[in-house]
């Protein structure tokens, strides 16, 4: 009986170890197959969505002109103003004829009424200006791509 017994409990022991262990394997495979296969599904997402984009490229176009503005000058807040002057960077597809209205009014849309502490700061102005080059190469249809400060001067 006790021989029996000690087989009885070996086969089981030997039993309960050897069965969960393929079960286990099966499903850490599973598991595998599913993460692989997520994995593949994200990444056939994200190539059709820059395939998608017609295969543009975001370098920057050959440059044309620069062409200078007159400065104008802009209210700021408490009675402060600004006199700005730009320069537009052309692409080298840009017509040659065009005039700077567009961009004189995004300026201005920009910096108006702007506090004359935030224009001082280094940070903001970059962040101004980087939200006036945005506006003029949509005004002008990506043929305006960079502008330049000739005059910043406040007073």
């Amino acid at each position: 009986m006790t021989t029996q017994a000690s087989v009885n409990a070996g086969s089981r022991i030997d039993g309960d170890d050897a069965s969960p262990q393929p079960a286990e394997k099966k499903k850490r495979g599973k598991k595998k197959l599913i993460m692989i296969g997520g994995l593949i599904l994200v990444l056939a997402i994200a190539g059709g969505v820059v395939m998608r984009g017609g295969g543009e490229v975001s370098a920057t176009p050959v440059p044309g002109e620069v062409i200078k503005l007159e400065p104008i000058f802009i209210n700021l807040s408490d009675g402060h103003y600004l006199k700005l002057g730009i320069a537009l960077q052309a692409s080298a597809s840009a017509p040659k004829e065009g005039d700077g209205s567009m961009a004189l009014d995004a300026a201005i849309a920009v910096f108006s009424n702007a506090p004359m502490t935030d224009l001082s700061d280094t940070a903001t102005r970059a962040r101004l200006k980087a939200e006036l080059v945005t506006k003029v190469s949509h005004a002008y249809e990506g043929h305006f791509y960079d502008v330049y400060f000739t005059e910043f001067v406040m007073q």
